[in-house]
């Protein structure tokens, strides 16, 4: 049995959003808070993720979810169509 207590839970979650539901400020560049980690966990479809420091880019899927570091500028662009959901965490997550 594996014991899960000790792993960082998120403090708050986001909707689930899809391609036509995803806010416009997502869509734009904006970052997590000082000391908040996001974790982009995808349900369906792709989500393309563009940091912008360090610049990077990634295709989330649901194999491969995303990490947002606190303070981190970002923003996310739908590739066709698709479901995700965002959790935030106090601490590094695991994932």
């Amino acid at each position: 049995m594996n014991d899960t207590s000790s792993r960082p839970q998120p403090y708050r979650s986001t909707p689930v959003f899809d391609e036509t539901t995803l806010p416009a400020a997502l869509r734009r560049e904006h970052r997590t808070k000082q000391g908040v980690w996001g974790v982009i966990r995808m349900l369906e479809g792709q989500l393309k993720l563009v940091v912008l420091d360090p610049p990077g880019e990634a295709v989330l899927t649901t194999d491969a979810p995303g990490l947002l570091l606190p303070d981190q500028p970002h923003f996310v662009e739908p590739v066709g169509r698709m479901r995700m959901q965002v959790d935030f965490y106090d601490r590094p997550p695991e994932f």
